[in-house]
Parts: C-alpha cells; sequence; structure tokens
C-alpha cells in the first residue's frame, strides 16, 4: 500500500506494462473489434477525434493513457478517466446493420478481457509463463481494464480458469463481415496512414499484428500464417524478450510512465485526458 492507502501493483503487473505492447497494439484492436458490435461501431462511427484512422496519434495517446491508469492509477484518476471515457463514448452508437452501444457493458467486458489477455502474453513472452501466484495477481488486477468502466466487479470471471471458460466462448462469438473485415485489414497494412508509410512499414506491420494474434482472429481476417512466419516471428519475439530486459526499468515502462505523468498533469491543469 501506499501512503495514500492507494494499492501498489504487483510486480508482475509492472512487468506487464512494457513498451514491447506497442508491436502487439494492432492485433489487440483486431481482438477487440472482432465481434461484430463492436467492429461496426467502431468502423462506422462519426465521432471523427476518436478514429484510429483519421487520427492515429490521438487514438494512440487515448488507449496508452487509458491501459496506464487502468492499470497503475490511483481511483481517483481512474474515476477521471471514467468520466472521460464516457463522455467520449456517448456519441459512439450503431444501429445499421448492427446495433452497438458503447455502454454495452458485456461489450466492454470483451474488450477488457482482449486488453488482459494482450498483458499476460506480453508477460509471458518477456519472461516465461508466470508462476500460479503471479498469475493470481496479474489476473485481479486485470479486472481493472473492465472496472475503470462500467463492468462491475462481479462481472469479471472470479478465476483465471473461468476466465478461459468466458474467453472460449467468446472466441465462438468473434466474426467479420465485409466492413469490419476491410477496417481491419487496412488497420493491419497501416493503409490509413501516407502512401510512403503503408508502403515502407505495411507489410512488417501485418507481419506484427498476425504473430500477435490466436489463428481464429487470423482465420477471421483472412490473411496467410504460415510456419515459415511463426519461425520468423518466434525469433523477432525472443530478440525482444533480450532486449528488454537489458533496458532500465523507466526505458521498459516507456512511454505507459510517460503517459500517465501526462495525464496527472492533464487533471491538475482540468485539460481533456482522452
Amino acid at each position: 500500500m501506499t501512503a495514500t492507502g492507494e494499492e501498489t501493483p504487483p510486480k508482475v503487473v509492472l512487468d506487464s506494462i512494457s513498451g514491447v505492447a506497442l508491436a502487439a497494439a494492432a492485433s489487440n484492436v483486431v481482438m477487440q473489434l472482432s465481434r461484430l458490435p463492436i467492429g461496426h461501431g467502431v468502423a462506422e462511427s462519426t465521432v471523427d477525434s476518436g478514429r484510429v484512422d483519421e487520427h492515429p496519434l490521438k487514438r494512440a495517446r487515448t488507449t496508452l493513457s487509458y491501459i496506464a491508469v487502468a492499470m497503475l492509477g490511483t481511483e481517483a484518476e481512474r474515476e477521471a478517466m471514467r468520466r472521460e471515457v464516457n463522455r467520449a463514448h456517448r456519441h459512439v452508437r450503431a444501429k445499421e446493420p448492427v446495433a452497438y452501444n458503447a455502454f454495452d457493458r458485456e461489450l466492454q467486458l470483451w474488450v477488457a478481457a482482449c486488453l488482459y489477455v494482450g498483458i499476460e502474453m506480453i508477460y509471458t513472452m518477456l519472461y516465461g509463463k508466470p508462476s500460479r501466484d503471479q498469475a493470481a495477481d496479474l489476473y485481479r488486477h486485470g479486472a481493472r481494464f473492465g472496472t475503470t468502466l462500467q463492468v462491475t466487479p462481479d462481472m469479471w470471471p472470479p478465476d483465471r480458469a473461468a476466465f478461459e471458460d468466458y474467453w472460449r466462448a467468446g472466441l465462438a462469438r468473434i466474426e467479420m463481415d465485409d466492413v469490419t473485415r476491410g477496417y481491419l485489414r487496412d488497420l493491419a497494412e497501416m493503409r490509413f496512414l501516407p502512401a510512403p508509410v503503408h508502403w515502407t512499414l505495411g507489410r512488417f506491420h501485418r507481419f506484427l499484428t498476425l504473430g500477435f494474434l490466436p489463428q481464429p482472429f487470423r482465420d477471421e481476417l483472412g490473411f496467410p500464417w504460415t510456419p515459415r512466419d511463426q519461425a520468423r516471428f518466434d525469433c523477432f519475439v525472443h530478440v525482444l524478450a533480450v532486449s528488454n530486459r537489458a533496458l532500465p526499468r523507466p526505458a521498459r515502462e516507456f512511454p505507459f510512465n510517460l503517459y500517465l505523468r501526462d495525464v496527472r498533469r492533464r487533471i491538475r491543469t482540468g485539460r481533456p485526458i482522452v
């Protein structure tokens, strides 16, 4: 506990908040938007300020700030983030052809589950499979991904085994149509960025996106993934893990530590945080 009575994040949580996660960012977006209502709600949103294809830097700041506050912030900071995200979500809705409401708690739970799977995956890639106690600490803390929004504590599966059942059931419900598949394929290939960027980096970004995705999501996207691709990706992850261990903690936590400081500064000065 801190001097103010706030819970200190367990070491396994601090280790999971690594800048390496940026390499997996697009894959996590694909996972979240693979539920058809969420995919349509985002792909067809009229709130341009929050669209990654219209404002990629602002979208990245908002998402990374949310992760930093949810996992490392105080209760007051999480409440401030909740209010700001709620304000933005009021305008994110869809009616046809798929109904979507950004305040739907069940869909928020899916997004939170995807974020949790992402940090668990990153930790395992960097440090190996967590011990039983580490896994329990990481899972318990991961509930904050949902409870920083409208997901109530009782909605978060009670333990990691129950979460695995929830996740398997969720995989059976992923679905993409022409709208969402096109949007997410463009995201994977960075086609929303200027032509020189996606011509130069798009192929590698697609490789990273597919590498961090479980196979059911790759199948929905329709991109091939071969044993040779997997071997190349495993080598890439090994290099990331070795490099990560060589860095001091502030460097490993960048840019999440930077965004957390930015959120705290914005709260102090009364500026929007999303």
